[in-house]
């Protein structure tokens, strides 16, 4: 069935994902306009769009869709984190008490809520605690925000939870409360449980200042503790021996931490035997458990997105999802400040580094970086090996780490120096994986890690996609059969290079220039058909490296300027190269790859190394199947990053997002400027125009 959306409802229309989680697709109805055969009027809960969409629904005789968030919803609130899930309630909407929705009818029924999914129920349940999720999940624990605090109360004595909303939530009115109702839950709250310690949970918001709660001038005693700090929900619940709420869904978090929970108002989950009610609903009949509530919400009630696919998913999608940004966020410093970065590329970089955008700064030079007094703890960022002037001695003054970054082996659709915002970096605290001189956390990582079976399945699927997608790092060039007039003679690819690139001036010593390596494979194999392929960046003339058609000639049978990397590998039948990732792209498909410098996946046992005077691989001592040296190099050390969810994704996410990408863009004609370097020359046009404009000021 289709969805209509009124004109006026933009917020609904804004949504991300909404499509791909409801399932079906959406138009827009001009207001007084029938709604169209086959289609339903969608509005959000009982906000003016879902008032509205009630009524047409009535008057037109047609189906209505109530949306909102469903109860796994995102990392954080608002629309810079899309939401996960959804409920598209027939009906009415869960948190109304006042009239039946489709949840409160399936309760209702006769129908068995558990079958054929009891184990998954479990499991998710489990991982739900474990992993303490939430509709929103980006508040720190309990011992992030009260570790060393003194609390009032005797030692051993009990800890009661009454969780305050912010005035005028929807829930609270629908749920059959009022301000009152709050005051009543306190003082049953401290009446009830004498002795106990009463803990009185203000809503996030609330803290923020964007809104007024209910208790929030409650004040604190020696048995009262207002928490007006934003703490994990489940944290908070697991120290807690009884809980009372008025509508909130921390109240039926609560019960699946197996917690007693007290319901002055009627929230979804109250009035079915598993809580404490001081409220009754005549319609709500039957008894249901826990675990009955749960598959009835966030099983049968719930719609859920697969952020690998952006098609339908399940609950474990989005709890996978929701840990793996847990996981991230945990890994995070208390700071991050880059030093040196443009400012272009700080912008495109900050979202990735941290989730909370509060712990990333960036500033010009190290004596800027020291006035913000970094020390342990804290991460000093900078682009490449060479540390901006002062970095490394404010990192060994400081106590702060000293952190290089780069853009990680599948990148984008685009290349950086047009501007193109990156899907994967890498962060490196050894060193970094282009330069030999010194261990990285990749070599580390790929002398030390024993790889799991999953791990290596992983690999083998990630890179089984790449190969049959022709994914590369930055996926520009047209993608063909070759057709070279090699005669039977064995096909040699050289892959240029930008000459001044790191990964060159670090590792390389014999051979350093595109010239030496075409002379090099010549020598090394003279009968052999060699096919040059200039670098895309120096293609499309943001960077240096190219070479005369004469000196090309000499030593290469052909120039290939318009295949991509990957029509070049698969023509071929070895790779030459100093340090390209065209290398490591053809170790993904199985090719003879020969190397003349030290790139991050030489020295394995998987390539053939021509290392020159002074080269020590000898650090490398571990012979590596290419599924780990896969793991390692694009499970492990780089991270990921989906800019349409604005969260931390897998690798196979980000396979998929650059597919979908380029298909776009090829099919508009996008990747021929892309290509040719479109956006970044217009950008130089620009500058040039504002700074003649401006008189060069």
């Amino acid at each position: 069935m289709d969805h209509c959306v009124s004109l006026l409802d933009f917020g609904i229309w804004r949504q991300p994902m909404l499509e791909r989680v409801l399932g079906t697709g959406l138009r827009i109805a001009l207001p007084g306009a029938r709604v169209p055969p086959g289609a339903a009027i969608v509005g959000w809960g009982r906000k003016r769009s879902g008032r509205r969409a009630e009524r047409i629904a009535r008057a037109q005789g047609v189906p209505m869709r109530l949306l909102e968030d469903g109860f796994l919803r995102s990392w954080g609130p608002g629309r810079g984190f899309a939401p996960l899930s959804l409920v598209a309630d027939e009906v009415g909407i869960y948190y109304d008490a006042s009239a039946p929705s489709a949840l409160e009818n399936l309760l209702n029924s006769d129908r068995d809520l558990l079958h054929g999914i009891g184990a998954d129920v479990d499991r998710a349940r489990e991982l739900i605690l474990r992993h303490r999720l939430s509709k929103y999940n980006a508040a720190p624990d309990w011992d992030d925000v009260l570790a060393g605090r003194p609390l009032p109360g005797a030692a051993g004595a009990p800890r009661v939870l009454v969780v305050d909303q912010t005035a005028g939530d929807l829930s609270v009115g629908l749920g059959g409360a009022d301000a009152s109702t709050f005051r009543a839950m306190l003082a049953a709250a401290r009446a009830e449980n004498p002795g106990a310690t009463v803990f009185v949970k203000t809503h996030p918001e609330v803290s923020a200042g964007h809104k007024a709660g209910y208790l929030t001038a409650v004040p604190d005693d020696e048995h009262t503790v207002v928490l007006r700090d934003a703490i994990s929900p489940l944290s908070l619940v697991e120290r807690m021996d009884r809980v009372y709420v008025v509508s909130s869904t921390m109240g039926f978090e609560a019960l699946l931490a197996g917690k007693p929970v007290t319901c002055f108002g009627l929230p979804w989950y109250a009035g079915w035997g598993a809580t404490d009610d001081r409220q009754a609903c005549a319609r709500r009949t039957r008894a249901r458990s826990v675990r009955e509530l749960f598959a009835a919400g966030y099983f049968h009630y719930a719609r859920y997105l697969d952020p690998v696919t952006q098609g339908r998913g399940t609950i474990f999608h989005a709890i996978e999802w929701l840990v793996r940004q847990r996981q991230m966020a945990a890994l995070t410093p208390r700071r991050l400040i880059g030093v040196g970065f443009r400012r272009w590329k700080a912008a495109n970089l900050q979202p990735m580094l941290a989730l909370d955008p509060k712990r990333v700064t960036f500033v010009d030079r190290a004596a800027d970086a020291a006035r913000l007094q970094p020390g342990e703890g804290d991460w000093l960022l900078h682009w490449g090996a060479t540390a901006p002037a002062g970095v490394a001695e404010l990192a060994r003054a400081s106590g702060a780490t000293q952190v290089r970054m780069e853009d990680g082996y599948v990148r984008s659709v685009g290349l950086g120096s047009d501007l193109i915002r990156p899907h994967s970096l890498v962060l490196d605290a050894r060193g970094i994986y282009f330069d030999p001189s010194q261990p990285s956390d990749l070599e580390h990582l790929l002398n030390t890690a024993n790889f799991t079976p999953e791990e290596l399945q992983r690999a083998r699927e990630a890179r089984a996609f790449i190969v049959a997608h022709g994914v590369t790092k930055y996926n520009l060039e047209p993608r063909a059969r070759a057709a070279w007039p090699s005669q039977g003679r064995r096909v040699l690819l050289v892959p240029g290079q930008v000459e001044d690139d790191a990964s060159i001036r670090l590792g390389c010593t014999d051979v350093r220039t595109n010239l030496g390596l075409l002379q090099a494979a010549r020598r090394a194999c003279p009968d052999a058909y060699i096919v040059y392929k200039p670098h895309p960046d120096v293609m499309s003339g943001n960077r240096i490296g190219g070479l005369a058609m004469a000196a090309v000639g000499e030593f290469a049978d052909h120039i290939e300027a318009q295949l991509s990397v990957v029509s070049c590998i698969d023509a071929c039948d070895e790779v030459h190269t100093m340090t390209s990732l065209t290398g490591f792209d053809a170790l993904l498909r199985n090719k003879v790859v020969v190397v003349y410098g030290q790139p991050f996946y030489a020295g394995w046992g998987l390539t053939r190394d021509v290392v020159g005077t002074g080269v020590a691989l000898a650090r490398r001592s571990r012979t590596l199947s290419l599924d780990e040296l896969v793991a390692g190099a694009l499970l492990r050390y780089p991270f990921y990053w989906d800019w349409e969810l604005n969260g931390y994704a897998t690798c196979e996410t980000v396979l998929r997002r650059i597919v979908e990408r380029r298909q776009a863009l090829e099919a508009k004609g996008g990747l021929e400027r892309l290509r040719s370097g479109f956006f970044r020359r217009q950008w130089r046009k620009a500058r040039v125009l504002t700074q003649a404009w401006t008189g060069g000021r």
